[in-house]
């Protein structure tokens, strides 16, 4: 790194040595559901529970074998510590209904992980199912479907036990279901009640803490679902507390003018660790691709200030089926890493000093220095660390002829 940059930061007390190790050293899960459009590998079911991605660019994944080749290709241009996040409905191996998983499903994932020197999370998958009946899985009426996918849920967090012990690492398991209503509902907290119960019974298997951590997501709306969501910030933030479980916050299941940066800070005051589903919601839960926007800095410039690294799970959660999918995982990554970058490049301490002493016009003046500092060259240096091509679009585009385009679809 040039001397000059390093002397440039330094002036505000910032080494960007350290910056870059702090970045090189947070694990970033990264959605397998962006190469194939959340089709999976069951292929038996059509998508449903208010889930939708939209485009028509070809040569999407269709197996284990293609959509890994893919993965690999995108981790290429990733720098960092990675984890793959999967589906239930990705199993690789031995295939079975979805509420009989075990980790011998998942076999050729956990040897992918191991080749690749990278970790997995886990979601039980409660969509694209004939077991979704009226929008509704953990919230339902019908005592054999919300048993269904109790033991679906149950028997996700074992096979995440038995993935964690055997990479070393742990596994988070996130739950999220889709259950809601097109209408407005006549009764809310019995569609809730069930939905606690069912999530009791699920946390009556005990499972190993020093393996597994279990995450709630809530959701305003989706589509089918736009009246009335179970699973809302309210019931998971209770339930989370209440049973020492995560709370995952997706950026793209708010209501367009909140900002889930504002959250994590009282998050943080009383949960021991948080996760993040980072995404771009335009207009809705759209699920675009990351762009380095002023929210997902927000949300970056709060792990870093608080010093929130060991205390967070930090995942990719897009889709979007209209432009190559490969580049839209590189290109997703890369600005969450150039986020975090920023925000480990910023000099908080003497920002919150001057907020102390209530001096807003030093704030103001420092906010407009620091944008002059030239972040991109420690980016660029981050990169060269890793041995990681800055530009990737022609090698991608290279590879989407010489592979991708011989699956004809």
């Amino acid at each position: 790194m040039r001397e000059e940059v390093v002397k440039k930061f330094k002036e505000f007390g910032i080494n960007p040595n350290e910056a870059i190790e702090k970045v090189r050293n947070m694990p970033i899960s990264i959605q397998c559901w962006q190469l194939d459009d959340i089709d999976g590998f069951l292929k038996a079911e059509s998508l449903t529970g208010g889930i939708q991605s939209t485009g028509n660019y070809p040569f999407k994944a269709r197996n284990f074998e293609e959509l890994t080749s893919d993965l690999k290709e995108a981790l290429k241009f990733i720098p960092g510590k990675k984890k793959v996040n999967l589906h239930a409905i990705y199993e690789s191996d031995d295939l079975v209904d979805r509420s009989e998983i075990s980790a011998k499903n998942f076999r050729r994932w956990i040897e992918f992980a191991k080749e690749n020197n990278i970790g997995i999370d886990f979601n039980p998958t409660c969509f694209a199912s004939e077991m979704l009946k009226d929008n509704l899985t953990l919230s339902s009426y019908d005592e054999n479907v919300r048993n269904y996918w109790i033991k679906h849920c149950v028997n996700s967090i074992k096979a995440s036990e038995d993935i964690a012990r055997e990479l070393n690492q742990k596994v988070l398991v996130n739950i999220w279901v889709p259950d809601g209503l097109k209408e407005s509902p006549s009764n809310r907290i019995e569609l809730r009640k069930n939905l606690k119960n069912s999530l009791d019974k699920i946390l009556d298997y005990k499972f190993d803490r020093n393996l597994v951590d279990v995450s709630v997501e809530s959701k305003v709306f989706g589509i089918g679902v736009e009246s009335f969501t179970v699973g809302s910030f309210e019931f998971y933030l209770s339930y989370a507390k209440e049973n020492n479980l995560v709370p995952l916050l997706d950026m793209g299941h708010f209501h367009p003018t909140e900002n889930v940066s504002d959250k994590i800070s009282s998050l943080l005051l009383f949960f021991p660790k948080i996760a993040l589903h980072t995404s771009r919601g335009v207009r809705w839960d759209s699920d675009h691709v990351l762009k380095l926007n002023d929210e997902l800095q927000e949300v970056c410039d709060e792990l870093i200030k608080n010093d929130a690294f060991d205390r967070t799970y930090l995942a990719m959660d897009f889709f979007d089926g209209s432009i190559n999918r490969v580049d839209a995982l590189i290109i997703g990554a890369r600005n969450l890493i150039k986020a975090l970058i920023k925000a480990s490049l910023t000099p908080w301490k003497l920002l919150s000093e001057a907020q102390k002493e209530g001096d807003h016009t030093k704030i103001l003046y420092l906010q407009e220095k620091i944008r002059e500092l030239p972040w991109e060259e420690v980016y660029e240096e981050y990169l060269k660390e890793e041995n990681i091509k800055n530009d990737f679009y022609e090698d991608v585009k290279k590879y989407e002829k010489d592979v991708m385009s011989k699956r004809g679809n």
